[in-house]
């Protein structure tokens, strides 16, 4: 079917925000490829399709777990990886740095196992554009328990000793409210205590009721009433307090998410994050751009993916958000600005107004993912019009 459709693209959970998975061809839905299918020691072999939300219980009943991970589940496995999505700690690169290999179904039918060189670097984030990935070799890590503590904390003094609080902890992240001087900092340490999951009644008020339902509300808010967006965001700010989470990894990894939003992410150097950060909140005061949802900033390690977006760089995180409804392109495109003074790349999976011009220069291993599509896709069997933009 591959070799004689006019184009191919396989869909994974819909998760992305641009249209990296369109086509006017045939569409492959892998949902139902699911399973685990061989666990070796610390490395586990998946079909393609499973979704992180399945594929952590699936590890942890074998007494396994992801050695990081980003905090929306949803997505299928092939999905995250070619996209490089990922999670935050300056000790750990995103989730395709724990692909060992991986089975890739070309345009021709040929089935190839992946498990060094170029073609699994090109492949480990491949944007859908080198063939049909069925099956994932992961190096898993022994299940472990996090604690994690959300805690609203001075902005200021959060930005003054960033590296400290990511060199410091496990994972760390921070949200902050624009028209706000308040970070909520998300700060992680890997413990060996027993885990001790929330209860109904408290997810429930903390996860459904808190995050997600007052939000929806401020949320609708700002979106009738624009003028009052500055108003409602501190007092969502206000709002915030102190929680603590102590459970298996996938479970504290992974947030509930039901508020709909639009969403563009940039990787930037590490070193320069706190100073992007400051100017994406000059800009909208500036502009007085009515922008109600938080601002997230993640920190990870380098890793050597051809087009991941910590490709040989410490990498920091900027994404900036827009409810549902809101007009966000011209906030996207100014804040895009100043990315692109920072050699900054888009998250592939995300928002963003980037050519293959210009994204050429910011990648070390363009051309050679380039020649490895020319070997695997010659006739462009997986193309549609975002890889045409991208990749040229």
């Amino acid at each position: 079917m591959i070799a004689r459709a006019r184009r191919v693209k396989v869909a994974g959970s819909g998760h992305s925000f641009t249209d990296i998975a369109c086509t006017d061809g045939v569409m492959v839905d892998l949902s139902r490829m699911n399973r685990v299918l061989r666990v070796e020691g610390n490395e586990v072999t998946v079909e393609a399709g499973i979704t992180l939300r399945e594929l952590g219980p699936a590890l942890a009943e074998r007494g396994l777990a992801l050695e990081n991970q980003g905090d929306v589940d949803a997505q299928t496995l092939a999905g995250a990886i070619s996209t490089a999505t990922h999670g935050t700690g300056g000790g750990f690169a995103n989730i395709s740095s724990q692909v060992a290999g991986l089975r890739l179904v070309t345009a021709s039918g040929e089935v190839l196992d992946l498990r060094d060189g170029d073609d699994l670097l090109a492949a480990r984030v491949s944007l859908g554009a080198l063939g049909a990935i069925s099956a994932v070799t992961l190096r898993c890590v022994p299940a472990f328990t996090i604690h994690r503590v959300d805690e609203p904390l001075p902005l200021d003094d959060v930005l003054g000793r960033l590296d400290s609080h990511v060199d410091g902890n496990d994972h760390f992240e921070l949200f902050v409210f624009p028209y706000t001087r308040t970070a909520l900092t998300l700060t992680s340490q890997r413990t060996d205590r027993e885990p001790r999951p929330a209860g109904r009644v408290q997810v429930l008020v903390r996860d459904v009721l808190l995050e997600n339902a007052a939000l929806e509300v401020a949320s609708r808010t700002g979106r009738r009433f624009p003028a009052l967006i500055p108003r409602v965001n501190r007092t969502l700010v206000r709002a915030m307090s102190r929680a603590e989470h102590l459970d298996r990894s996938h479970r504290v990894y992974a947030n509930r998410r039901s508020v709909r939003f639009t969403e563009m992410e940039y990787a930037i150097p590490r070193e320069r994050t706190s100073e992007a950060l400051e100017r994406v909140l000059a800009l909208i005061d500036r502009r007085r751009i009515r922008v109600g949802f938080p601002i997230e900033v993640r920190v990870v390690a380098p890793d050597d993916a051809l087009l991941s977006t910590a490709e040989g760089r410490p990498t920091g995180y900027i994404a900036v958000h827009q409810y549902r409804g809101m007009e966000f392109e011209s906030y996207f495109r100014a804040v895009e600005t100043i990315m692109d003074g920072y050699e900054g790349r888009p998250h592939w999976g995300k928002r963003h107004y980037q050519s293959a011009a210009t994204l050429r220069p910011r990648y070390a291993g363009f051309d050679r993912f380039l020649a490895v599509r020319d070997r695997l896709d010659p006739e462009r069997k997986f193309e549609n019009d975002y890889l045409r933009r991208v990749l040229g």
